[in-house]
């Protein structure tokens, strides 16, 4: 993502219609997202296996299926964040868990809240919903894809 200076204001930084991105509080260094401004919350490819208390907080067990030829299958434990009713692709509202976690793009990496989803038939283990980008300055290019290169490891 290039962004320059007009007028003393920032350019939005632009990215394509899908993009390389981390969650490395998942343990993913690397999988491809589609950004999808007519989705609100974003959503992960993901198995709920358990839910239970820690210290009081409600938690849950997840697993992440191998993601097409980028890592095995992962399993996490995560504290839960909400549960909320999200229409699905069929425009069916159903129950899902919302977790938080860090996503990286390009050299970006901020904090956002993903709702946990079979998503095992769609083109796309990831998609991105508008307020993963909520004060962000970020334009989606439709047209384009990968502008904003793999994600930077930061330290």
């Amino acid at each position: 993502m290039k962004r320059g200076v007009k007028s003393g204001h920032l350019q939005p930084d632009i990215i394509g219609w899908r993009e390389y991105v981390a969650l490395p509080d998942f343990k993913i260094s690397e999988m491809k997202a589609k950004i999808d401004t007519g989705a609100r919350t974003s959503a992960l490819n993901s198995r709920i296996d358990e839910t239970f208390t820690r210290n009081g907080v409600p938690w849950l067990r997840f697993t992440i299926p191998a993601l097409k030829g980028q890592h095995r299958a992962i399993t996490l434990e995560t504290a839960i964040h909400d549960q909320r009713m999200i229409k699905n692709t069929s425009g069916v509202p159903e129950e899902r868990y919302i977790v938080k976690t860090s996503l990286m793009l390009g050299w970006h990496k901020w904090h956002i809240e993903v709702s946990l989803a079979n998503r095992e038939n769609m083109g796309f283990d990831m998609i991105l919903g508008r307020t993963a980008f909520k004060g962000r300055n970020v334009l989606v290019n439709a047209s384009k894809s990968f502008l904003s290169g793999r994600p930077v490891a930061l330290s």
